[in-house]
């Protein structure tokens, strides 16, 4: 793995604020971001991988801290499943009642997902970044994941503003965990199965 540098997360985190598009390495695989509020560039961004506008993206802060002060109006239960669960691998569907990140939310801005990664101490530089960005994987719509740079199709590493080179990544994408009944009924489920698997989230979500 590849060591990112403080000089590397506040030029990712510039990028952001520019409204450009970066393919950056996450805690599972290589993906693409962007600011979520930028409608230009998260409409570049779903053109290069073909990915239509009804599709959601994920949203990715790089603490849980920001994560929680950017969704004041989770509640108490909801809170805590993230404060167990994140940092993680995990991309949470979240209730969305304020309509925060729109652009990042497809055909249902009642549904946000939430990514905080846990960083490997090489990639750590980036938990420095305070800008919320939209995340996406870095492939074509359908196609498989990168687990290096050179796995990242060269149509979206030429269109980049930003590239980071992270070297081999784990390659297997965020488990995908429905939180979004969690807070009145307790109940939680996996849409779709990835790098934490479900015995895990039981142990952290019991109790709750």
């Amino acid at each position: 793995m590849t060591s990112l540098t403080a000089d590397d997360a506040r030029t990712f985190e510039r990028c952001m604020a520019v409204g450009g598009m970066a393919v950056f390495p996450a805690d599972t695989v290589y993906g693409l971001a962007c600011d979520p509020e930028a409608k230009g560039t998260v409409e570049r961004l779903y053109l290069l991988k073909r990915r239509t506008a009804d599709k959601p993206a994920a949203v990715m802060l790089f603490s849980l801290e920001l994560a929680l002060a950017a969704l004041p109006e989770l509640g108490q239960r909801t809170s805590a499943a993230l404060e167990a669960l994140l940092p993680g691998a995990i991309t949470a569907l979240l209730p969305n009642p304020a309509g925060r990140f729109p652009l990042a939310c497809g055909a249902d801005p009642g549904t946000l997902g939430l990514r905080v990664p846990a960083l490997p101490p090489a990639l750590a530089a980036l938990h420095a970044v305070r800008w919320p960005v939209m995340q996406s994987s870095a492939n074509a719509s359908g196609g498989p994941d990168a687990r290096h740079l050179d796995d990242v199709p060269a149509s979206l590493r030429e269109a980049a503003d930003l590239v980071l080179d992270g070297g081999e990544l784990p390659g297997t994408p965020s488990t995908v965990l429905d939180l979004r009944a969690f807070e009145a009924t307790g109940e939680w489920t996996v849409t779709r199965e990835g790098a934490v698997d479900t015995d895990r989230l039981a142990i952290a979500l019991r109790g709750l």
